[in-house]
């Protein structure tokens, strides 16, 4: 079980590998965690279908582009939480930040910001966001719900790592955030 205190451990050691600005829209995500009576859990949103979204209907963390009243990466992280799940992360403890990842299929520059939530509420979903759930993050250190899925992206079908998430009616993990997630447990069980 990953505890709280070697979480904030690793991240604090963390070299800060972020790039400077290229030709990559900058993008931040928050990795939203909460105690639960067996251990920790991660927040999740699924994003609403949505035509002109390339992320339509996948799971994610909250987040989105930088905007321009945004002061930096954690300022959008924190403002697109908001706005996207109703939670004001001005309470949260931050813990840390991952090393900057950048799109495969997309020109995007993705930085993520963790944060343990000291209290959790209800959920007010904007209606680019379908729900919002909790995973226990011992779904992500199990070797048996680590997979090669087929999934559909800008039209094309893609196999790819991915996650089977407990939840039966969701789809799996897969793309930036499989990625986030996979460098945050090998980051805090190193």
């Amino acid at each position: 079980m990953i505890a709280i205190d070697q979480i904030r451990s690793r991240l604090s050691v963390v070299a800060e590998q972020f790039t400077t600005a290229d030709h990559r829209s900058p993008t931040a995500v928050a990795l939203l965690l909460k105690n639960d009576p067996h251990g920790l859990s991660v927040l999740f949103i699924e994003r609403s279908h949505d035509e002109r979204d390339p992320w339509s209907g996948n799971i994610g963390f909250p987040g989105g582009r930088m905007g321009p009243e945004d002061h930096d990466l954690r300022d959008t992280a924190e403002r697109e939480t908001m706005e996207e799940v109703g939670i004001a992360l001005a309470d949260a403890e931050r813990i840390g930040r991952l090393p900057d990842i950048v799109g495969a299929h997309l020109p995007v520059r993705v930085s993520c910001f963790v944060y343990l939530l000291r209290s959790t509420g209800p959920f007010l979903l904007n209606p680019e966001v379908r729900d919002a759930f909790w995973v226990p993050l011992s779904t992500f250190t199990d070797p048996a719900r680590h997979v090669t899925a087929e999934v559909s992206f800008d039209g094309e079908r893609l196999q790819t790592p991915a996650v089977r998430l407990p939840q039966q009616d969701k789809p799996v993990l897969w793309g930036i955030t499989y990625r986030l997630v996979s460098r945050f447990i090998e980051i805090v069980t190193a």
